[in-house]
C-alpha cells in the first residue's frame, strides 16, 4: 500500500498546488478514522483540499454551508409525514456521506454545531429518536475562520475535542510558490480543477488501509509511555487551567501509527508523535484567564513539553 499512498498524495498535489505536509496530515488523520478541523482565513484552499481528497480516495462526498440560520435538521435530517402512505418517512441529510466537508462551521450557532458531536464520536445519527449508523468510512473536514472575524462563534471545547487534529494550511511560504498557484490555474482552465482527478483507490481499500493502521502497525509501550509524559507536561504548565485528556493522548497514538503506515513502516518512532504532537493537542487546552489572550500560546507550551520529556531511545520490536 505504500506506493499507493504516494501515488494518492501525488494526485492529490495535481489539484491542491503546494502544501504535501498537510496532505500527508490530513491523510493521517482519516486513516486513524479521525475529523479535522482547518482554521484559517478564507482563500486558502480548504474546500479544494477536501473535494480532491474524497474524489481521490473514491468516496462521496457532501458540503454543509455553515450559516446562522442553518437548524441541526439540515444536517442530520428529519421525518417527514406522507399522506399517500400513511407513515413518517426518514428524510436524510447530507451527513449521510463519507467525507463531510463543515464550512465556516463557527458561523452556526452552538446547537447546530452540536449535532455534528454524535456522528463525528461515535459514527451514528439520530433522527427522533431513531438512530441510524453511518457507513464507513466517515470523518467531517471541517474550516472555521478566526475569531476575531465578524459573526462567528467559538466552538465549545466538548466540541474541540472532537476533533482529532486541527491545522493551519496557510498563505503560500514564498513568491515562486505563489506562482505555481497561479500557473497550475491557467493549465486547468476551469475554476474546479477536482473533475479531471482519478480514484487511485476504491472505498473498499481505504477502508482496509484504515484497518491496517489500526491492527498491523505496533507501538512499543516505551512510546506510549513518552506520549503520555508529553501530555501530562502539558496539563503541568502553570499557563494552563485544563490540559488534554486521554482522548488528546489517545489522537497522538492514533496519528503516529498513521504516520508510520504513511512512511512504509509496521512500527511506531518517536519521531511520529513529534510530527503530530501540536496538531493533536494544542487544540484541546484550556488557558488561564491572564494568557488566553495570547496568540499561538497553545503552540509554544506543546513545543515547550517536547523540548522537556525525555525521547525513549534504543527501542525493540
Amino acid at each position: 500500500m505504500h506506493e499507493k499512498i504516494k501515488t494518492i498524495i501525488e494526485e492529490i498535489g495535481l489539484a491542491f498546488v503546494g502544501h504535501e505536509d498537510v496532505v500527508k496530515k490530513v491523510l493521517a488523520a482519516a486513516l486513524a478514522n479521525g475529523n479535522v478541523l482547518f482554521e484559517d482565513n478564507p482563500g486558502l484552499g480548504k474546500t479544494l483540499l477536501a473535494k480532491a481528497f474524497a474524489r481521490v480516495l473514491g468516496l462521496e462526498y457532501r458540503r454543509v454551508q455553515f450559516t446562522p440560520d442553518l437548524l441541526p435538521s439540515d444536517i442530520i435530517g428529519t421525518k417527514v409525514w406522507r399522506q399517500e402512505k400513511g407513515i413518517f418517512e426518514v428524510v436524510k441529510g447530507p451527513i449521510f456521506t463519507n467525507v463531510l466537508l463543515a464550512d465556516e462551521i463557527n458561523r452556526a450557532p452552538p446547537k447546530t454545531q452540536s449535532a455534528l458531536l454524535e456522528a463525528m464520536e461515535e459514527r451514528q445519527v439520530t433522527i427522533e429518536g431513531e438512530t441510524f449508523k453511518l457507513e464507513r468510512p466517515f470523518f467531517v473536514l471541517a474550516t472555521q475562520n478566526p475569531l476575531e472575524f465578524e459573526g462567528t462563534y467559538p466552538l465549545p471545547e466538548a466540541q474541540l475535542d472532537r476533533f482529532l487534529v486541527r491545522m493551519s494550511i496557510g498563505y503560500p511560504k514564498s513568491e515562486d510558490e505563489e506562482v505555481e498557484i497561479l500557473k497550475a490555474r491557467l493549465r486547468w482552465r476551469k475554476d474546479d480543477p477536482t473533475v479531471d482527478l482519478n480514484a487511485v483507490i476504491s472505498r473498499e481499500e481505504f477502508i482496509k488501509m484504515q484497518d491496517e493502521v489500526e491492527n498491523n502497525v505496533r507501538i512499543h509501550e516505551d512510546v506510549l509511555r513518552y506520549i503520555v509524559r508529553i501530555v501530562r507536561a502539558i496539563r503541568e504548565d502553570e499557563r494552563v487551567e485544563a490540559g488534554p485528556s486521554p482522548r488528546g493522548g489517545l489522537a497522538l497514538m492514533k496519528l503516529a501509527k498513521a504516520n508510520a503506515y504513511i512512511e512504509g513502516r509496521n512500527y511506531v518512532i518517536p519521531d511520529d508523535v513529534k510530527e503530530y504532537a501540536i496538531e493533536a493537542l494544542a487544540h484541546r487546552l484550556v488557558l488561564k484567564p491572564e494568557y488566553s489572550l495570547e496568540k499561538g500560546i497553545e503552540v509554544e507550551i506543546v513545543k515547550e513539553a517536547l523540548e522537556k520529556v525525555p525521547v525513549p531511545k534504543n527501542l525493540r520490536y
